[in-house]
């Protein structure tokens, strides 16, 4: 039942980012990607909203899987990031936080680079 609604939530995460990732790119009508800042953001909100609510509600856990999981990371994944990031500092673990952050962030965009370079080698035009 957990991976059906991950499942579910997840397509209705993704349909979300589209509709509202889109909207909000095409009303700042920038090459900034605004809209993927957008969904960044209210996606790590709403997660940290969700998880402080459920968390103290004690609530089951397809509720977790539901929206946390399914909607929230079909959403964005940046929202994870970000809630695992907070736990760790609001545990006064700020080296283990920085670290993570730190890493994440940089880690990602070299990733990005890698796997540009990769495509333009298995394209041959590297």
């Amino acid at each position: 039942m957990i991976p059906l609604l991950v499942f579910l939530g997840a397509g209705a995460g993704g349909a979300a980012r589209y509709a509202l990732g889109g909207l909000v790119q095409n009303a700042a009508s920038s090459t900034f990607p605004s809209g993927t800042l957008f969904v960044n953001l209210t996606g790590s909100m709403l997660l940290t909203f969700l998880y402080g609510l459920l968390e103290n509600m004690a609530a089951p856990p397809h509720w977790r899987a539901l929206l946390g999981i399914g909607f929230c990371g079909g959403y964005t994944t940046f929202s994870t990031f970000s809630y695992e990031a907070v736990r760790m500092l609001q545990e006064g673990e700020w080296t283990r936080a920085s670290a993570y952050m730190l890493s994440s962030a940089l880690g990602c965009v070299v990733a990005a680079l890698l796997g540009f370079r990769l495509a333009a080698l298995a394209l041959n035009r590297g």
